[in-house]
Parts: structure tokens; C-alpha cells; sequence
């Protein structure tokens, strides 16, 4: 499987009476990963299991499945809704561990490194300002009958550190931890600009083996240990004769990348790796607001594009519309006139299938199921 993306949230700081405010779903091979949860997350994300068990029998996102909730940064619009529901996963005696994982900025995490408060200046949407006022609102593992870890990140400089719920203070980790159980997938931060610390992030999922050919073996008459060898990649010689390991297998799958960013100005992908399958790019303003994506370093739907364009996305996605917009289909626009690659614009419970072989489906929520829209690019 590749990955079955949702998106509960397209809304931007307000919501409106169509969009909610921002909150995903990235399903992976190896469980569910959360990024961000606004305002009445919990609600939109029990909505979108009865529609899956309703209109896409065997298609589920349960609850327990669910190894990370990752923050764009900590803005209310992608945060508030957090706490309730993981309040609701100890209510439902989740047993699984949950890792927590957002920016923060240098001087935040110097403090609490140094068993120090955090700093006067820093503001009120500051991940760790939030996490620490959640423990004493019972955040706990020992609060929500789950194990929790709480892992801060110094993005730009690559710094990772756990938080301690009972003293707020935190120690350094070698590095960012990956989800429990996690073995074909893996999960990085992105280094964003926004007026607050910020990332995105990025679900990498390995290619899967390719089939060992045991018809071709048994012709050959090897034996179990030759066969043994050959499947875990090793060269052996048979018969005076050296087979390859690689000859026995068929080629393997390739693997896929989905990005999702949160509210960021442009510029941030040049030093990323390229060729993701998937962006998801919040997309606030249209171009005669630039002017305004610029002061509050948001993004515009053309924007959103460049970016794409820079970090050589195969597909764009845009989301986080204002409220000043009646529809998407401005946003839409301004997105295709800029770009050639495949766009969406995405409306709330709409999801993306990402594909062993790298294509692309667009999943259009409709009160009957989805309807499935290949993304093609535009001409």
C-alpha cells in the first residue's frame, strides 16, 4: 500500500461554515500519522471514520493506529483541538504509546535545557509554552492512561529534546525519534519560516522488496542454504557458476514521499531532498494580498506553486483557505497559471491515494463516498 492522505481541516485561522480549521491524516504502511489538530479535531476525525465505514468497508483510520501527532507549529488554528482528543483516547482506554513532536525556537530550548523557565519574550503560541500548560491540565501518560513522549524540536539546527511533564524541562536526545514499530516508514521535520517556530513535515515509505523468484531457483536445483543466501542479497557460486542476488529478485517498488506544510512564506525547499510525490501546501491569499501573505509570512495559491516547483513535487495540493474566499476556485486558478505540474484544491474530508507506482488520486468527499480524480497536469 502507499499512502491514503486525509484532510479534515481547509480552513484558515477562522473557520467557516463549509471549511474547519487544519488537521490531517497520513496513512502509512506502518500505522496513522496526525499532523496538526485545530479546533474540534476530534469530531471531524470521528465524522470521517463513519463515512469511511459506511461508503469504503476495509478502509480504516482507528484510533490506536495512530503513532504520532506531529505540529506544524503552534498556532491555536492547528493546536486546540489536541488535548480534547487525546483527553477522548484515554476515555477509550488507548493502551498504544503516542509520540508528540513540534518546533520550538534556539532560545526556548537553551532554557529548558539549562533546567531554566521559559523566556519572558517567548510567545504565547510557542509549543512549549502550550505543552507545559497542558501537563498541568493532566497531559500526562499517568493523566491519559497512555505513554506519551513529548519531543521538542530546534528545527534549523537539527536539536531534538524530550520534555519532562512534571518539571517542563527538557534533555537532549541524539536525534528525532521515530514512531514505535515503525520499520518501513520514517518521519522528518522541515525547516519553515513563519512568525512562530515552525516546519513542515515529510512521511517517507520505503519501496517494498522485490519477489524472490523461487521457480527460477528450484530449476536450478539450489539448495535451502543457496536459496537462503540469494534471498538476503547475497552473490553465490553455483556449480562453479556466481549468481547474482539481484537476478533472483524483481525489481522493487519504489518508495514515496508526501510533504505537508503548515502556514509558511515561501523559500523554505530549496535545501530539501527533491521529487516528493505529494505536497499538501497551506495556501492563504491570492496575489493581490501578497502584501499581507508577506507580513504574516503565509503563503499565496501561486506561492504554493513555486514552492512545489522547487522542491520538484510531482503533485500540489492547496489548502488553508481565508475566510474572505467563497470558494477555492480563485485559489485554484491563480495555482494553474502559475505551474504546469498536477493541482487540487482540496475541500474538507477530501483525501489523496498515493500509489505504489507514484501516481496520484484525488478523492473528492461527497455525502456518498468519494469520487477518484486523477491528477493530470495542467496544460
Amino acid at each position: 500500500m502507499g499512502f491514503d492522505v486525509h484532510v479534515l481541516g481547509t480552513a484558515s485561522a477562522r473557520p467557516t461554515s463549509r471549511r474547519a480549521v487544519s488537521g490531517n491524516l497520513v496513512k502509512c504502511r506502518d500505522g496513522v500519522v496526525v499532523i496538526d489538530a485545530g479546533e474540534g479535531f476530534q469530531s471531524r476525525y470521528m465524522a470521517q471514520r463513519r463515512h469511511l465505514k459506511e461508503f469504503e468497508k476495509g478502509t480504516t483510520v482507528k484510533t490506536n493506529h495512530v503513532s504520532v501527532l506531529a505540529f506544524t507549529h503552534g498556532h491555536l488554528d492547528h493546536t486546540w483541538g489536541a488535548l480534547p482528543w487525546m483527553q477522548t483516547m484515554g476515555l477509550d482506554h488507548r493502551q498504544t504509546p503516542l509520540l508528540v513532536l513540534g518546533p520550538t525556537s534556539s532560545n526556548v530550548m537553551d532554557a529548558l535545557l539549562k533546567k531554566q523557565s521559559i523566556p519572558t519574550e517567548t510567545p504565547p503560541a510557542d509549543l512549549a509554552r502550550q505543552w507545559q500548560a497542558w501537563h498541568r491540565l493532566g497531559a500526562s501518560g499517568e493523566g491519559l492512561s497512555y505513554p506519551i513522549r513529548w519531543v521538542l524540536g530546534d528545527v534549523s539546527q537539527g536539536r531534538w529534546a524530550e520534555m519532562d511533564p512534571q518539571t517542563g524541562h527538557l534533555t537532549l536526545l541524539e536525534g528525532m525519534p521515530q514512531p514505535e514499530g515503525w520499520k518501513s516508514c520514517s518521519l522528518q521535520a522541515l525547516d519553515t519560516q513563519h512568525s512562530v517556530p515552525s516546519c513542515a513535515w515529510e512521511v517517507k515509505q520505503s519501496g517494498l522488496t522485490g519477489t524472490f523468484n523461487r521457480l527460477r531457483a528450484a530449476e536450478l536445483r539450489l539448495n535451502k542454504e543457496e536459496q537462503r543466501e540469494l534471498a538476503t542479497g547475497n552473490d553465490i557460486v553455483h556449480n562453479g557458476q556466481t549468481l547474482s542476488a539481484n537476478s533472483f529478485r524483481s525489481e522493487a517498488g519504489l518508495a514515496l514521499r508526501v510533504v505537508l506544510s503548515g502556514d509558511t512564506a515561501e523559500g523554505w525547499a530549496s535545501s530539501i531532498e527533491p521529487g516528493a510525490n505529494l505536497l499538501i501546501h497551506e495556501a492563504t491569499f491570492l496575489n493581490e494580498q501578497q502584501d499581507k501573505a508577506n507580513e504574516h509570512l503565509h503563503s499565496t495559491a501561486a506561492g504554493a506553486v513555486r514552492t512545489a516547483q522547487q522542491m520538484k513535487a510531482s503533485h500540489l495540493a492547496i489548502t488553508h483557505f481565508s475566510s474572505r474566499l467563497k470558494s477555492h476556485e480563485a485559489s485554484l486558478s491563480e495555482a494553474n497559471d502559475t505551474g504546469a505540474l498536477p493541482i487540487a484544491a482540496v475541500s474538507d474530508g477530501d483525501r489523496f491515494l498515493v500509489n505504489d507506482d507514484g501516481t496520484v488520486h484525488h478523492l473528492v468527499k461527497h455525502d456518498s463516498g468519494w469520487t477518484s480524480r486523477n491528477m493530470e497536469p495542467n496544460r
